[in-house]
C-alpha cells in the first residue's frame, strides 16, 4: 500500500457516483441486527464521521458534540442517535457508558476527531494552541470505556515541522491506555470521495484482544470533480444571465490557491470559504453548497441547518462519510467479536 493509502492492486473505476452515493445513503437506513457492531461519536461535528458508522453497518450509542450549529445539524440527520451537546471536559466516564447503556470493555469503536486547526495546514499553525489538547479529553474516555477498538481522526499536518513532536506524544499517550496504535495518512481520493483530502488517521486495538491494527487500503481509481458533480441541475450555468458552458477548472484561494483540472479530484473544501469554479469561457464561480455536498461525499438527502457559510463550514470540517465508511468496515474486522478474549477486567469470557 502506498503512503497515501492507494493500493498497489488493481484499483476499481466508479462508473456512477451519484449512485455510489444513493446506495450508499440506503445502506445508512437500513434495518440494524441486534448484534451490530457498536460505535460512539465524539467530536462528532454535524455527523460525518456518524454517518461514515452508519453506511458500514454500525449502531451509534452516542455522539458528542458542543457547538450549537453542529449539533442541531447533527439531530437533524440522526434523530434516534442519543446526543450529549456540551463540552467534553465536563463529560465523565460514568455518564458517557449511562447515556450509551454500556459497561466498560463492551464498546465495539470509539471514535473521535479532536479539532486540529493548531494543526491545520489550511490556516495558521500553532504549536500551543490549547485545542490540540483536545485529544487527552478524547484518551480520557477512552481509557475508562475501554472499547474494543478506537479510531482517531486529524490532519496531515501534526507530522510537519514541529508538530512532529505532538503526533509523537499522542501515540505515547493512545499506548499508554492499553492499545497497539498504528497511524497512517489516508487521501480521501482512494476511497470514493471526488476531493484530494489527506487525513491522518490513528487505529488502536485493545491490548488483551491480541490483534495487530491495520488500515484499508485504497480501493478506487480517483472520481472526477465532473464525475463528482454530474447531474446537479444549474451545474453547467455561472450565474444568471450567462448561458451554458463548460467547467473546466477549480481552485480554492485559501489552500494552494492554484488552479486544477475539472477531470481530477476536486482541491480540499476547507471551513473558511467554498472552492472556485473556472469555466472555459472565462468566467468564475464560488461552489454552491449543494457542490460542497456532493464533492464532500454527503449524499444529496442529507440536511444542513444555517446559510451556505455554515454549511461550508460543516463539511469543511467534516470527515468525508465514503472515507469513514472503508475505515469502518475495516476496523470491524478488528473488533469482531469471533473470537474469545481475556477482558479488561481479567476474567475470561466469550464475546
Amino acid at each position: 500500500m502506498a503512503a497515501d493509502g492507494s493500493s498497489t492492486a488493481r484499483l476499481q473505476r466508479i462508473a456512477d457516483y451519484p449512485a455510489l452515493l444513493e446506495e450508499a445513503w440506503a445502506q445508512a437506513h437500513a434495518p440494524r441486527e441486534p448484534n451490530a457492531p457498536t460505535v460512539i461519536s465524539t467530536f462528532a461535528g454535524c455527523g460525518g464521521s456518524s454517518l461514515g458508522y452508519h453506511m458500514a453497518g454500525f449502531r451509534e450509542l452516542l455522539a458528542v458534540e458542543w457547538e450549537q450549529n453542529a449539533a442541531d445539524t447533527f439531530r437533524l440527520n440522526f434523530p434516534h442517535v442519543p446526543l450529549y451537546h456540551g463540552d467534553i471536559a465536563k463529560l465523565s466516564v460514568a455518564e458517557c457508558l449511562r447515556l450509551a447503556n454500556i459497561a466498560p470493555g463492551e464498546l465495539d469503536v470509539f471514535d473521535g476527531s479532536p479539532p486540529c486547526q493548531g494543526f491545520s495546514t489550511s490556516g495558521k499553525r500553532e504549536l500551543g494552541d490549547q485545542r490540540n489538547q483536545l485529544f487527552r479529553e478524547y484518551c480520557r474516555l477512552l481509557e475508562g470505556l475501554r472499547p474494543r477498538a478506537f479510531v482517531m481522526e486529524n490532519v496531515s499536518g501534526m507530522v510537519k515541522g514541529d508538530f512532529k513532536i505532538v503526533f509523537a506524544e499522542i501515540l505515547r499517550t493512545l499506548k499508554g491506555c492499553g492499545y497497539r496504535v498504528k497511524a497512517r495518512l489516508l487521501n480521501a481520493m482512494f476511497f470514493g470521495v471526488p476531493q484530494s483530502r489527506e487525513r491522518m488517521i490513528f487505529i488502536g486495538v485493545r491490548e488483551d484482544i491480541g490483534r495487530e491494527p491495520s488500515h484499508p487500503d485504497g480501493w478506487c481509481e480517483p472520481v472526477s470533480l465532473l464525475s463528482g458533480l454530474s447531474g446537479l441541475s444549474g451545474l453547467l450555468m455561472v450565474r444568471e444571465g450567462f448561458g451554458p458552458t463548460k467547467l473546466d477548472r477549480v481552485r480554492n484561494e485559501e489552500f494552494a490557491n492554484k488552479w486544477r483540472s475539472a477531470r481530477l479530484p476536486c482541491c480540499t473544501i476547507v471551513k473558511s470559504r467554498p472552492p472556485i469554479l473556472g469555466f472555459e469561457s472565462g468566467p468564475q464561480r464560488e461552489m454552491t453548497p449543494q457542490e460542497c455536498q456532493r464533492i464532500g461525499s454527503f449524499p444529496d438527502p442529507f440536511r444542513f441547518i444555517g446559510g451556505a457559510s455554515k454549511a461550508v463550514e460543516r463539511i469543511g470540517n467534516s470527515v468525508p462519510p465514503l472515507l469513514m465508511r472503508s475505515i469502518a468496515r475495516h476496523v470491524r474486522t478488528l473488533a469482531s467479536r469471533s473470537l474469545t478474549w481475556r477482558a479488561w477486567s481479567g476474567s475470561t469470557r466469550p464475546t
